[in-house]
């Protein structure tokens, strides 16, 4: 019998994906009354909720200032693409000699699945997309059986940086993004960790170059907000 969620769980859960989502964008101030009317809960859930989701890198908690979505700068995302880049292409030829066929059969499935929601047109579903993208490559470090690496490369990622927001991604960058998961795909399926690396590594800098481009858009937005208008200035 499944267990059903207590209010704070549902809190947790429903926010966690309207920040991911981008439903609640970075910097958004996370008040606690308009999101317990939001949700249909009490300020506790929504409270207990805030501070999961500092824990976890999504909120900035500020004392005498309250919650905000939480921010990264053009330094910080380059910085966890740095290691991410270090870590997972070893991690993906790591994975390839591990591989059974029922192994490639899953990724093979799972990469798939990503070019029938994530293909740009009007089936296309980017919130389905994500689950999926996490899935191939959680199954990739699995497979590459290096509990160091893998450890490193989780402390390191941030949430908003695993799940990363595909509504950032133009139409070219996106069907990159598709094409590099079927492609490492083939190189598991040929035994070619070289290849499999390689792959990877050029998937990552597709994903670092989108989400740098955003966080630069986002600073830039961010300033013009703050920028006094000729009245206020004068």
């Amino acid at each position: 019998m499944t267990r059903s969620l207590t209010s704070g769980e549902r809190a947790l859960e429903v926010l966690r994906e309207l920040i991911l989502s981008a439903q609640l964008a970075p910097g958004s101030r996370l008040g606690e009354v308009e999101l317990a009317e939001r949700l249909g809960v009490s300020r506790t859930p929504v409270r207990e909720a805030l501070t999961r989701l500092a824990a976890e890198g999504l909120v900035e908690i500020v004392a005498n200032r309250g919650a905000r979505v939480a921010t990264w700068t053009v330094a910080e995302l380059e910085g966890v693409f740095d290691l991410r880049a270090s870590l997972e292409p070893q991690l993906a030829g790591f994975a390839v000699p591990n591989a059974t066929e029922g192994d490639v059969a899953e990724l093979d499935a799972l990469a798939r699945q990503m070019v029938d929601v994530g293909s740009p047109g009007p089936e296309q579903d980017l919130d389905a997309l994500v689950p999926l993208n996490r899935a191939f490559h959680d199954r990739l470090i699995a497979l590459a059986a290096h509990p160091t690496l893998a450890t490193a490369l989780a402390a390191a990622i941030h949430p908003p940086i695993v799940r990363r927001n595909f509504r950032a991604y133009d139409e070219a960058s996106l069907r990159r993004s598709l094409g590099h998961h079927l492609e490492i795909v083939a190189a598991v399926r040929a035994g070619d960790p070289a290849w499999a690396q390689a792959v990877m590594t050029a998937h990552l800098s597709n994903a670092r170059a989108v989400m740098v481009r955003a966080a630069r858009a986002q600073s830039t937005a961010r300033s013009a907000q703050q920028q006094p208008s000729i009245e206020e200035a004068s």
